[in-house]
């Protein structure tokens, strides 16, 4: 097992180009299954995430072959239908198989999904919806069995107690596609990854409007082509390379990134005192000391998301002033707190508020990655701490980020991967 050891960087600086978006490339390749014929996908980050789901395919009767950030699927064998346990608890994601499969194969037997432990992400959502489009759905020992010899097109709403849930949105979309008539989804999320995935699917020519916006409108097809798709760049690993110049008071410059994508990054930001200059496809990050508080709340798109909470909650630490986060999308997303504390930093948490008390400096500490994100958060904290900062199982890191370390050292940071 690894750990990442840091050293308190005072400046970065140069620049990197973000790579594809992991939540728009899992659903585009749950997506394939779709389709019996030939797909490939560009700008695929070589993520543990990818190659899971490449193994879930592969169980699936795909064919895969992945180089240079570029996914080849084809078509082995389209009966098969489980998505077994060991394959799906590693991520959450992999649960978006489900849609794909009863829409094409008729039926799935898809294990109840893992992923990072960041509170209740009930799937209620995802078989309401697809119930509502006439799928036959049993739970039995830990594992969704849905049949349907057709589905059908109808209103589906898919609000949650809080707010819209993306993969929800992705499944029954991938669904609707292929069903009979008209499915109007609403209270559909907005993110750009789902219209990633819904650009996608019209280029495998499937009849969707709306993408982007809280109703979603799909004309359902008898079948769906094979395509060639590029996926977006990744908003959230472009905003986690944004917090680490804020933290550190550095002058960075991001390519590969898009401006609409990134607005309520930008507007935290210039409330934290920082500026943000974009021109084209590239973001010139010129982070200013001292760093400003700010009130935080995460909500879905086009709100702060929160997977950039914990990153951003590191760089608050060290504001000249009193912070408040507030957490919508998952109230219980605080598991890097106790690991911020441990490196000098003065966070209370009650409930899905947690207040920041801002401090001159944080301090070196042996700390614990409990999820994805709050690994990210405390390589931001590690890199504006003083003394070194080791931080244990980062494998959660290594789901999303495609080797940070390499990239960071390129901008000057004094980081390197171990053996714990």
């Amino acid at each position: 097992m690894d750990k990442f050891v840091i050293y308190q960087t005072s400046r970065l600086k140069g620049e990197v180009k973000i790579n594809g978006a992991k939540n728009s490339a899992l659903p585009i390749m749950a997506a394939t299954l779709l389709t019996d014929e030939d797909c490939t996908i560009f700008n695929v980050p070589a993520l543990s995430d990818v190659f899971t789901m490449i193994k879930l395919l592969e169980f699936l009767g795909k064919e895969v072959s992945f180089s240079r950030e570029t996914l080849k699927i084809r078509t082995r064998n389209n009966k098969k239908y489980i998505a077994p346990y060991r394959l799906v608890r590693t991520m959450r994601a992999s649960f978006c198989v489900l849609g794909p499969l009863i829409a094409r194969r008729n039926k799935a037997k898809v294990s109840f999904p893992g992923g990072c432990i960041i509170g209740p992400r009930p799937v209620d959502l995802h078989l309401k919806g697809l119930e509502e489009l006439g799928a036959h759905i049993n739970i039995d020992k830990g594992y969704c069995i849905a049949e349907a010899k057709e589905l059908r097109g109808k209103e589906v709403f898919l609000g949650g107690s809080f707010g819209s849930s993306v993969l929800a949105t992705a499944n029954i979309l991938m669904a609707a596609v292929l069903s009979k008539g008209t499915t109007v989804i609403e209270s559909a999320a907005c993110e750009p990854e789902i219209t990633d995935l819904a650009s996608f699917l019209k280029q495998m020519g499937a009849k969707i409007n709306g993408e982007g916006t809280p109703t979603i409108t799909v004309e359902g097809v008898d079948s769906l082509r094979g395509a060639a798709y590029q996926i977006i760049p990744d908003r959230i690993e472009a905003a986690t390379f944004i917090a680490a110049a804020i933290a550190t008071g550095s002058s960075i410059v991001l390519k590969n990134v898009i401006k609409r994508h990134l607005s309520s990054v930008v507007d935290t930001a210039k409330k934290m005192g920082q500026e943000i200059i974009f021109s084209d496809s590239t973001a010139h990050i010129k982070a200013k000391k001292p760093i400003k508080p700010a009130n935080i709340t995460t909500l879905p798109y086009p709100g702060f998301p929160t997977d950039l909470q914990a990153q951003f909650m590191s760089c608050l630490c060290l504001a000249e002033g009193i912070s408040l986060v507030t957490e919508k999308v998952y109230p219980d997303r605080f598991m890097h707190v106790s690991e911020l504390n441990r490196m000098g930093a003065k966070i209370i948490r009650n409930g899905p508020y947690a207040v920041i008390g801002g401090v001159k400096k944080l301090k070196g500490a042996e700390v614990m990655a409990s999820d994805l994100r709050a690994s990210a958060a405390l390589v931001v904290a590690g890199l504006a701490a003083q003394g070194r900062t080791d931080i244990f199982r980062i494998y959660h890191l290594d789901r999303g980020y495609y080797k940070l370390e390499e990239r960071l050292k390129q901008l000057g940071a004094k980081i390197k991967r171990v053996k714990a």
